[in-house]
């Protein structure tokens, strides 16, 4: 067996066993849910016949909770069994992370459940790469040489959002704005993939330490790079530019733009009314399992709450706190064109539809970095907002292409770097 075949089998093997065992999961809090709202009614019987009550209760409750361990332990052991077992057979050899809807579902997981992978050591996670075709490049001479043969010292980096892939670029089957931007001003696209389950400020680490060593490996001398994010995309690559300027990187003093589409800024309303409601459902024996299922929603996705950057933001801090945080200020970088895309699905900006929903998943204060509480310093005149549009079609959108080749046509004010 190859190295390929041997790690396609373990990420198929591992989204069988996860898929399996999270179901028994399911079937517990739904076992919860029943016995909670059956106490709760032998209760209210047993008020005025509590002799007669309780066998009938004892009978129902011995009944109840043997199924539900039946089913429960089945669907676990199934997925155990099924780790050990399954296999995949792909066309072309490719691991299952390297194929459009393998990819896609793969990230799904990343996005719900990534930090918790990562710590098990999942293969249905991976560390922040480059990649063409879906494949892995590493940050190496050799490896970058072969896998961009017309590589130009300008880069454009791509960042996609959550539970999103590289290949979200190419939404609705067309042409990816890095490969349009080829032709149009001669720059090289770089797309890459992470684990977006994880906290945004480790993600921004990584980006750091991956552009640095793609800076020293490039096959040719970068002159300029452009980080282009979506969503939580945006955050990311704010998180690694502030870092890196803070550690000193030598790749931070080469980005002349930084591009956030639809990016939560001041946070995501879906993320706060979660958190919010998580707590609520826990109050009561009948919704708790559901409060404990929203609580296992990723650290990446609690970080778009308020639009965390930084270690400081979390470190130390109980996750399920109802309380803000206070988040550390975090400027933008001197010398550093920054701009921003926002979108409504309303196709005027004063509807009250637009502005109580925005794109569906960001309004236009938190995406253009501007509300009564804070203010993150974008210029107004370096801002997009484009109506009768959605979240995710800000992916692969005429008037943002138009927008970019503008922009990343535009030098920076200055260059104090």
């Amino acid at each position: 067996m190859t190295d390929v075949d041997a790690r396609r089998r373990a990420e198929a093997r591992a989204l069988a066993e996860l898929a399996l065992v999270e179901l028994g999961g399911a079937v517990g809090g739904i076992h919860n849910v029943h016995r909670a709202v059956s106490d709760r009614i032998f209760k209210g019987v047993g008020l005025g016949l509590p002799r007669a009550a309780r066998p009938a209760k004892l009978i129902h409750d011995t009944i109840a909770d043997g199924i539900y361990k039946a089913v429960g332990t089945t669907a676990k052991g199934a997925g155990q069994v099924a780790g050990q077992t399954v296999d995949v057979r792909l066309d072309g050899g490719k691991l299952l992370s390297e194929t459009s809807r393998g990819a896609a579902l793969m990230s799904i997981v990343a996005g719900l459940r990534g930090d918790v992978l990562e710590t098990e050591g999942s293969p249905l996670v991976s560390p922040m790469a480059v990649r063409v075709d879906g494949v892995v490049v590493p940050p190496e001479s050799t490896a970058l040489a072969a896998a961009f043969p017309q590589a130009t010292g300008r880069l454009v980096v791509f960042l996609h959002g959550l539970m999103e892939t590289e290949m979200a670029w190419r939404l609705g089957g067309r042409a990816s704005y890095g490969e349009l931007l080829i032709d149009e001003l001669g720059v090289t696209p770089v797309f890459l993939r992470y684990n977006s389950g994880r906290r945004v400020s480790a993600n921004g680490r990584s980006l750091s330490e991956l552009l640095e060593q793609l800076v020293a490996a490039w096959p040719v001398p970068v002159e300029e790079i452009a980080l282009v994010g979506h969503s939580m995309g945006g955050l990311i690559s704010r998180s690694a530019a502030y870092q890196a300027d803070s550690d000193g990187k030598y790749w931070v003093r080469r980005v002349h733009h930084l591009i956030c589409l639809a990016s939560p800024h001041m946070g995501a309303p879906l993320e706060q009314l979660v958190h919010f409601a998580s707590a609520g459902l826990n109050v009561l024996p009948e919704t708790r399992p559901f409060g404990r299922l929203l609580r296992r929603r990723s650290v990446g996705i609690r970080d778009l709450r308020q639009g965390s950057l930084v270690d400081g933001d979390w470190d130390g801090r109980e996750v399920d706190a109802l309380s803000k945080a206070v988040l550390q200020d975090v400027p933008l970088l001197d010398g550093v064109m920054h701009c921003f895309v926002t979108a409504q699905i309303s196709r005027s900006p004063s509807r009250p539809l637009g502005k109580l929903i925005g794109d569906g998943l960001v309004l236009m204060p938190s995406g253009s970095g501007r509300s009564k509480r804070r203010i993150i310093g974008f210029r107004e005149e370096d801002g997009l907002h484009v109506s009768s549009a959605n979240h995710l079609s800000l992916l692969n959108h005429p008037a943002v292409y138009d927008k970019l080749v503008v922009w990343l046509s535009t030098a920076p004010i200055a260059i104090s770097k």
